[in-house]
């Protein structure tokens, strides 16, 4: 499992910075300019704030895991910690996509919808990945 887990981290790591290509097209494929254009200054302010937070948010997630890669294989209780918090995060995001937003909610054509198999996969992984080595260092130390 210590291999499996080597090699995840550092995929799971790689795959946050894979994520912000993705999360920097979406200002200009979604026409933020004109759809926030009209919402009045605080609101669009609030969404731009709330985009930044994520995209650091992500940034942090992709270096913690990579700097701490380690840490997170050898089961560092602050590791786990974090471990935890990034599963809980794209379980949660996993969550939201299925049971907030709706098929028609996409914009149409096929690119948005291999984007979104692409994004929801990449997700997938991420939750996965933390979530797999949280419970393989509780059944260890368990063990």
């Amino acid at each position: 499992m210590t291999a499996v887990f080597d090699l995840a981290l550092w995929l799971a790591g790689l795959g946050h910075f894979c994520l912000l290509g993705a999360s920097f097209q979406v200002p200009g494929r979604l026409n933020w300019k004109q759809d926030l254009a009209k919402l009045q200054p605080f609101n669009r302010k609030l969404m731009w704030t709330y985009g930044a937070f994520t995209v650091l948010t992500i940034v942090a997630f992709g270096v913690l895991t990579l700097t701490l890669h380690d840490e997170f294989l050898h089961g560092d209780p602050a590791a786990m910690g974090l471990a935890a918090f990034i599963a809980v995060y794209w379980i949660a995001r996993i969550v939201v996509d299925a049971l907030y937003f709706k098929h028609a909610d996409w914009p149409a054509g096929r690119s948005f919808v291999a984007g979104h198999l692409m994004l929801t996969g990449l997700f997938i992984a991420l939750a996965s990945t933390y979530a797999g080595l949280v419970a393989w260092r509780l059944l260890v130390r368990g063990a």
